[in-house]
């Protein structure tokens, strides 16, 4: 089978013939249906910071995978073949699918663990089940676990792209009032459907609203920053974007308001039940590209280029 993968830092993906997956003890061959593309993807292939994650070259990345299960190893009863099933991303250890020494969805299958696996409702399609586990999963566990969103709270959302769409969708479905700040125009149109009480190209638009909880989807430096200068007394900040690996903070607001700020990675198989509950009901349907496995790196070089609306999912036949 026919793989995109990693190479090195500022390479392109590689289309190599790959060996299939066979399942071992605890383990299991899922057969990818739909694979998402993420912006961690380019900076993965951009920023050489992210060369620790790949000890192992090259690797077949891709870590937003829902599909069916084709072979069940040893220790693994409570899965059956023909099970569909989305995948969260990361292990016990720290390793994700996609880094470290488990090749991702961008190959038509993958080896799973029970680490990863969750039930895929039979009302949710694998596009939107492969969104979910990482634009979906990420989000939402950033919210409501880390977050701690509830109803009432003044919640900011800073970046409205595949996360923060997600995160923002979660939070007014939880009965809180959100606003959100997004630099693209085109993008901030998708207010009304979210369900947002305002948009603005900055969250520091929103300072005067007493924000209890901002979370920063975007990661882009500045924008940690602008969230803490946003938030009440008190309030939190949730960081989880990482369209830079630094930021420059004023210590200011963050010691005269006594503020908090929490990182959030991925999050956790109920966490990704979660998701899939709201998308079963139909409240929770982000915006999507549809692609081909054979558009991977081009779907790449448009979120390098950025203003890209909803994710792209790569569906596999």
């Amino acid at each position: 089978m026919k793989a995109w993968q990693f190479t090195g830092t500022n390479h392109p993906l590689q289309l190599n013939e790959v060996p299939e997956p066979q399942a071992g003890p605890g383990t299991v061959v899922v057969e990818v249906k739909a694979a998402g593309v993420c912006h961690s993807d380019v900076t993965a292939l951009d920023d050489p910071g992210w060369m620790p994650l790949f000890p192992i070259l090259p690797r077949t990345m891709g870590h937003e995978n829902a599909g069916v299960i084709t072979e069940v190893g040893a220790g693994m009863a409570a899965w059956q073949v023909g099970d569909r099933v989305g995948l969260a991303p990361v292990m016990p250890d720290g390793d994700a699918l996609g880094y470290g020494k488990w090749d991702g969805g961008f190959g038509p299958k993958l080896l799973a663990t029970r680490a990863n696996l969750v039930r895929l409702p039979d009302e949710v399609p694998f596009d939107l089940g492969a969104m979910a586990t990482d634009a979906g999963l990420t989000a939402y566990h950033a919210m409501m676990t880390t977050g701690g969103c509830r109803a009432g709270m003044k919640v900011g959302v800073i970046g409205l792209g595949g996360l923060g769409y997600v995160g923002a969708r979660v939070a007014v479905l939880t009965g809180a009032e959100v606003y959100a700040a997004e630099v693209s125009p085109k993008t901030r149109e998708l207010a009304g459907e979210i369900g947002l009480t305002d948009v603005a190209d900055s969250i520091t638009a929103f300072r005067d609203k007493g924000l209890d909880l901002v979370v920063d989807y975007a990661g882009f430096g500045t924008t940690t920053a602008e969230g803490l200068e946003a938030l009440t007394e008190f309030g939190t900040l949730v960081q989880v974007g990482m369209g830079r690996l630094e930021a420059t903070i004023s210590t200011y607001p963050l010691i005269i308001n006594q503020l908090s700020l929490k990182g959030s990675k991925s999050g956790t198989v109920e966490d990704l039940a979660g998701v899939y509950e709201l998308m079963r009901t139909g409240s929770l349907n982000p915006p999507m590209n549809r692609i081909t496995q054979a558009d991977i790196p081009a779907a790449i070089d448009k979120l390098r280029a950025g203003g890209v609306i909803g994710r792209f999912i790569a569906l596999y036949d």
